[in-house]
């Protein structure tokens, strides 16, 4: 069992997958606590980084196609959004 801490804003940090198959319980904010499949904190870690990724003008591989005037090292999620319910 994995315990994960919902920040003040709402998000857990999570920058890597989870296994499918193991739980996680979340403590949230508001005093309660949810029990959670890897998979279920996967599609919402996915989600995010889709997200991020769309907000920034990236592909789905996380490549920038304009011409090179930078590079972005930071091209990866570390706080996912979470919320009492999700998933069900």
């Amino acid at each position: 069992m994995i315990t994960l801490q919902q920040d003040a804003d709402g998000f857990v940090r999570m920058n890597r997958h989870y296994p499918a198959s193991v739980r996680i319980r979340i403590a949230f904010n508001d005093g309660t606590t949810g029990e959670f499949s890897g998979q279920t904190l996967n599609n919402a870690y996915d989600a995010a980084l889709a997200e991020f990724r769309a907000k920034n003008g990236l592909d789905a591989k996380g490549f920038n196609r304009a011409p090179a005037k930078r590079t972005n090292s930071g091209n990866r999620v570390d706080f996912v959004p979470v919320h009492p319910g999700m998933g069900e």
